[in-house]
């Protein structure tokens, strides 16, 4: 008995030792007794005060941030749940079109494709794309983009024409023929078919474009080398398409439309251009600075008259042949001066539709750059009198060198362009300029 008493007393000693360690200092006096419990509760009263607030805080936000991300869970799966539903059972009517082409007898029927469905969807836009061989694709995605022109810089070595920026560009397998020519004729034969329902081809030939056949393309060729022994080339190689009516010409008397406009530039020689009289199928790139205004008044009455730059004023029209034929007769060689400028004497500043077709400028030298992102009141009349001048002569305007950035800028000086009857933009852009949403945005300060 004596033995488990002491053990009863040290199972029990050191409960005794905590709780007299747990008693305050002044245990015995009443008055400490109060005040600890006063501040006990003065404690546990201001913790019940604090801590809750944060934590209904913290519960009023997250309980409404994981709903909202649950139902993004909901719509998320049934996404998922409608693309496998659709994926394992197929529309009736592809059902349909895939029981007709199998239970045909003699060859799949494909529903998908047509003669001339190498441009669908496609809508023509009047833009040009500048240095067209640097596309990923070139002719082609200029093609997709929707653009009505595509330009090739052009270099001749040994009877060969090359095609590329610089001469260090240049390689054995991009020329003129195999970048242009050759797929031109694919796409063109594949718009102009001859089936069993189509037996003979229609005039005017359809174009590149499915949703519009009469839109020509242009094939605005810049010769970089001499002029006159690449012309002779550049002409020679048109002959295929040439042969097959593809091309726009003129023919003494009117313009016949073709599928294909050939314009030059860079050093073609005017003079060549208008050698013929009777017949010309390549076209010069006419130096819009350079064409007289005839007066500021008479400007705006000519521009009435004239309705559109691609109907030629008729009632000119023998005085320009004329001059044309003159001009021929007096022409010294051709030099290679550039844009507009080579073979080009004191005679031959009648520039209009029989000869010509665009007539171009750099922005930055004729118009100059925009000060404060905005066009002068002298810069927009300098603009508008260009374009009167070249309306009134039938050809179309393009400036070439705007700025390129930022993009805000570039966008404004566009729509100030096509608001003021520019017809075509020459633009390395071609998705930004064919979808033609050019409102300011936060990341053209950027990019």
């Amino acid at each position: 008995m004596r033995g488990l008493g002491l053990i009863a007393g040290l199972i029990v000693a050191p409960r005794d030792k905590r709780a007299e360690a747990a008693r305050p200092l002044l245990g015995s006096s009443s008055f400490s007794s109060s005040a600890s419990s006063s501040s006990v509760t003065l404690y546990h009263n201001s913790s019940v005060r604090q801590f809750p607030k944060p934590r209904l805080l913290l519960r009023c936000l997250l309980y409404p941030i994981a709903g909202f991300l649950i139902m993004l869970g909901i719509v998320q799966f049934i996404a998922i749940a409608c693309g496998i539903v659709i994926a394992f059972f197929p529309s009736e009517i592809d059902r349909a079109t895939e029981r007709w082409q199998s239970h045909s007898t003699t060859q799949a029927i494909d529903l998908s494709h047509w003669p001339t469905d190498a441009s669908r969807d496609i809508i023509p836009v009047a833009c040009h794309s500048h240095n067209d061989y640097w596309r990923p694709v070139p002719l082609f995605s200029a093609i997709q983009a929707g653009c009505i022109g595509v330009e090739a810089d052009v270099w001749l070595f040994d009877e060969e024409l090359y095609v590329g920026h610089t001469t260090s560009a240049l390689t054995p397998k991009r020329t003129l023929r195999s970048l242009y020519i050759d797929p031109l004729l694919r796409v063109l034969e594949q718009q102009n078919p001859l089936t069993e329902f189509h037996p003979q081809l229609q005039r005017p030939l359809q174009g590149v474009f499915d949703t519009d056949p009469a839109q020509t393309l242009v094939l605005l060729i810049d010769i970089k080398t001499d002029g006159q022994d690449t012309w002779d080339q550049v002409a020679a190689q048109l002959t295929p398409l040439r042969e097959r009516g593809y091309l726009t010409s003129f023919n003494g008397t009117a313009l016949i439309p073709g599928p294909i406009t050939v314009v030059g530039t860079g050093n073609t020689p005017f003079s060549l251009v208008t050698a013929n009289t009777t017949y010309r199928d390549i076209f010069f790139d006419a130096p819009l600075n350079l064409l007289p205004e005839d007066g500021a008044a008479e400007g705006a009455a000519d521009a009435a008259q004239v309705s559109s730059p691609t109907e030629p004023p008729h009632d000119q029209l023998p005085q320009a042949v004329n001059t044309a034929r003159d001009d021929a007769t007096a022409l010294p060689p051709a030099e290679n001066v550039g844009q507009g400028l080579s073979g080009v004497t004191p005679k031959s500043e009648s520039f209009d539709w029989t000869n010509s077709y665009y007539a171009s400028v750099s922005f930055k030298k004729s118009i100059g750059a925009p000060r404060a992102f905005r066009l002068s009141d002298q810069q927009v009349d300098r603009i508008r009198a260009q374009i009167r001048a070249a309306h009134r002569r039938g050809l179309r305007v393009r400036y070439w060198g705007l700025p390129s950035w930022p993009r805000s800028l570039r966008n404004h000086l566009w729509a100030v362009l096509l608001q003021e009857g520019v017809d075509i933009l020459n633009v390395d852009d071609l998705q930004s300029a064919t979808r033609q949403d050019w409102r300011p945005k936060l990341s053209d300060l950027w990019s």
